[in-house]
């Protein structure tokens, strides 16, 4: 690691002008980082995380800007530069991998000409070279047949195969400093080591410096050097990640540390960060005469709630009026699973292992082509009529991954909620429906008056309650929670997953819960089925399959876990 650093912050301050006055989102942040090092930056959501990140590359959102402070790359000062030069400093010298892999390409063009137009624009390179580099860095982030996905768009990908992409175009153009953020929000376990493993073999190689912003603790303990921790736009400790986690100088440090999920036991609850003030408080509802609880009249069914027999799903991945000429990637391949009144269960795996895919196959968005899907008795596959399936979607709600994107961002979040009510008709009238909505909205956690505003007045861990209050309104008897906590940092997340655990126990819900965070499946589910290229490769409960997996994919995804115990002394943390 070289004395001289490659990248210099000083004082960094940044404001957002509105018309309540300014927003500091930066507040006088300083810090050094250096060639072939990985700095972590860590902190809840609103810390100033990508904040600084966006800074440093100009890329803040108006009406921000840089307030005060110095920003130098290898001795060149950034902020003397003028808009062009910092367009293609940024192009050629910084990658930046963003959060948001669903935004971040352009859905009109091809992988390929994603991948290749950097290399066209600030490297000198012949069309064949550019396509043989692009095909050696969808290898090397895992995306196989990288010949065919070139000519792929972006719809044809998974969120963690985007990801992937987004990545590998970061590291086209062989930049010196990569801004990394929150580059494996969308990634499971084995991926996400694949990607880091790439990080730290690209900045030792290359001398590289890097930039990691996150909210995953485990990830920090496993690839970074050094950490800096954020609350409220100001720096509240910096230092080895070695001294960082496992002798914490600052309280909101320590506080922070304890809120992440443990990969060794599971806890009835979860720490929450008690550095700063709760953000709400959920409503006391005496649930045996509130609507919620109003579902525990209807007779409990004798069996397992779903049951899932030999389903299959494949998809077109190429059309043809020839039959032998079309091809498929097959998503589900004879699966089969039950889940109890009561019992959470849950589904981890690979990106594109087939989880997600399962999940809209019962709730009836993919049909099956073979199989059956049974919930209490009925077979849902066997009806064709989508009136008929009616009653039973009203059963089986759905948690979707991304707060952001779920949620109609012209409505209301009183009309949100109130969707489903009007739809499925459950309100004898509009005043009803008001209360309905208004008791949900405390129950989840939110103030009062958050009916009245508009999703993007909340935060992240905000939008989630909404769409899991959105959830509840039909009184479903099965919550599908399909990655409910991945863009959520690690104090909202031990909120939200409380949250469940309350609902759980007072609606007798039963729940799937499919994640890529092992810890958070460990402490949130009773049994765990693993699954691989659409295959349930191994189903057992959640502490015997941690401690005794009998697949040995299974032993490998557990290995691949981050957890804190990777770091030399930290394993009173794990």
């Amino acid at each position: 690691m070289s004395a001289t650093p490659l990248l210099s912050v000083s004082d960094l301050h940044v404001v957002y002008p509105s018309r309540h006055g300014d927003f500091t989102a930066v507040d006088h942040v300083s810090f050094e980082l250096y060639r072939g090092e990985i700095l972590g930056i860590v902190g809840e959501s609103g810390a100033g995380k990508s904040t600084i990140g966006n800074a440093i590359a100009d890329l803040l959102t108006p009406p921000g800007y840089v307030a005060g402070g110095e920003v130098s790359l290898d001795g060149k000062d950034l902020r003397a530069l003028s808009s062009d030069e910092m367009r293609r400093l940024r192009g050629k010298d910084i990658g930046f991998i963003f959060q948001d892999p669903m935004t971040s390409l352009n859905p009109l063009l091809t992988i390929g000409e994603q991948l290749m137009e950097p290399m066209f624009a600030y490297l000198d390179v012949s069309r064949n070279e550019a396509k043989k580099r692009a095909i050696d860095l969808l290898n090397a982030v895992g995306i196989a047949d990288p010949e065919v996905r070139l000519r792929q768009y972006p719809h044809q990908f998974s969120g963690g195969m985007r990801q992937r992409v987004v990545i590998a175009i970061a590291l086209s153009t062989e930049p010196k400093f990569i801004i990394a953020d929150e580059p494996t929000t969308a990634l499971d376990v084995s991926i996400q080591d694949q990607i880091l493993q790439l990080l730290r073999q690209l900045c030792r190689e290359k001398d590289v410096g890097c930039m990691l912003v996150t909210h995953d603790m485990g990830v920090v303990a496993s690839v970074t050097d050094r950490v800096m921790v954020t609350y409220r736009g100001k720096r509240m400790e910096i230092g080895s990640t070695e001294q960082v986690l496992r002798q914490p100088e600052n309280e909101y440090t320590k506080s922070l540390i304890s809120a992440v999920p443990p990969s060794n036991i599971k806890l009835d609850r979860f720490p929450l960060v008690t550095y700063i003030e709760e953000a709400g408080e959920r409503a006391n509802l005496d649930l045996k005469t509130h609507w919620l609880g109003r579902q525990q009249e209807i007779p409990q069914y004798d069996g397992p709630i779903l049951r899932v027999e030999d389903i299959s799903l494949r998809f077109v991945t190429r059309q043809s009026v020839f039959k032998h000429l079309r091809r498929y990637v097959q998503a589900i391949d004879h699966v089969s699973f039950n889940i109890e009144v009561g019992e959470t269960f849950g589904l981890v795996g690979e990106s594109g292992s087939g989880k997600s895919t399962t999940a809209r196959a019962i709730t009836g968005l993919h049909p099956p082509q073979s199989g059956k899907i049974f919930f209490e008795g009925q077979d849902l596959t066997a009806l064709t009529w989508e009136k008929a399936r009616l009653p039973m979607r009203r059963q089986m709600q759905m948690v979707f991954q991304n707060p952001y994107s779920s949620v109609n961002p012209r409505m209301r979040v009183k009309d949100i909620i109130a969707e489903p009510i009007r739809f499925h008709k459950l309100a004898d009238s509009p005043q009803q429906v008001q209360s309905i909505v208004r008791d949900l909205i405390e129950h989840v956690g939110l103030a009062r008056d958050a009916g009245d505003k508009f999703p993007h007045e909340f935060s992240g861990g905000q939008r989630q309650r909404i769409s899991i209050a959105r959830a509840l309104a039909t009184r479903p008897r099965l919550l599908i929670c399909d990655e409910p906590t991945s863009a959520l940092d690690v104090s909202v997340q031990a909120q939200i997953l409380n949250l469940l655990k309350d609902l759980q126990a007072e609606l007798n819900l039963t729940m799937l819960f499919i994640s890529h965070d092992l810890p958070v499946i460990r402490q949130m589910c009773d049994r765990i089925g693993v699954m691989r290229q659409g295959q349930l490769v191994e189903v057992n409960d959640t502490n015997q399959l941690f401690e005794h997996a009998s697949d040995p994919y299974t032993r490998e995804l557990i290995e691949l876990m981050p957890r804190f115990d990777r770091v030399p002394g930290t394993t009173s943390l794990a």
